[in-house]
């Protein structure tokens, strides 16, 4: 009965962080459903451990490295009328203090949500993880402004699927390529960044950034539109090093 249990936690939480990001006629970036009003139907997201936040003045500690092995498939990008989101399938793990996570997704909100010493990026992927038990931790990868196209995103937005669709993915490329090589990072603790802003999230922001075309953000930011999430109140959390 227990590992009933946990499993469909894990499966409910699978599903929340998932469909939070999908069209939902409750909440949007705009009008009567934007932002300011997603505590009305959500009232987490009026916690006072929100994301995204501005991270500056972090703390230098000992930590430890990200194991990441995304070697498995991108399988399909689906346009549910807030992001363009990856969905993935095979061996795609995170490993953190011991701690193993799956890959369940990964998404683009075109500028970026958190930032970084008071800078805003043209882009920002975030690589959405869960352990076993149902706890949630996030990559967040800043794109800026290049001289020359991303190859990676190339190959993965040749096709975009509009809105409320699905598409297959038949490229060569597997999530670890869109990862920087170096994995420095900044750690805090926060909460899915659309309804219903679940608290809790681990966040691991990657200190280097990779780069694109301003056409491509252009491409995302056109199927998208402006998906950023205000930035929320640090309040007492600290930014780890």
């Amino acid at each position: 009965m227990k590992k009933n249990t946990v499993s469909a936690l894990v499966l409910a939480l699978a599903t929340c962080f998932s469909l939070s990001a999908h069209a939902d006629a409750a909440w949007g970036y705009s009008t009567q459903k934007g932002t300011e009003h997603w505590v009305n139907s959500y009232p987490t997201c009026g916690g006072e451990n929100q994301s995204p936040i501005d991270i500056q003045s972090p703390i230098q500690a000992q930590t430890q490295p990200l194991q990441i092995s995304y070697d498995g498939k991108i399988t399909s990008l689906t346009n549910n009328g807030h992001t363009i989101e990856a969905n993935v399938s095979g061996d795609n793990t995170l490993v953190i203090n011991g701690d193993t996570y799956t890959l369940k997704q990964f998404h683009f909100h075109t500028p970026s949500e958190n930032y970084i010493d008071g800078k805003q990026y043209p882009l920002e992927a975030h690589f959405v993880n869960v352990d076993a038990t149902g706890h949630i931790a996030v990559i967040s990868v800043m794109f800026e402004n290049g001289p020359r196209a991303n190859n990676e995103l190339t190959t993965l937005l040749k096709t975009i699927p509009t809105k409320g669709e699905t598409i297959d993915f038949n490229g060569d490329l597997t999530p670890n390529a869109l990862l920087p090589r170096e994995r420095q990072y900044f750690r805090y603790n926060g909460s899915l960044t659309t309804p219903p802003c679940t608290e809790g999230v681990r966040w691991y922001v990657m200190q280097s950034h990779l780069t694109s075309s301003a056409a491509q953000i252009e491409q995302l930011n056109q199927m998208m539109g402006d998906n950023n999430r205000p930035l929320q109140p640090v309040n007492a959390r600290i930014v780890i090093d």
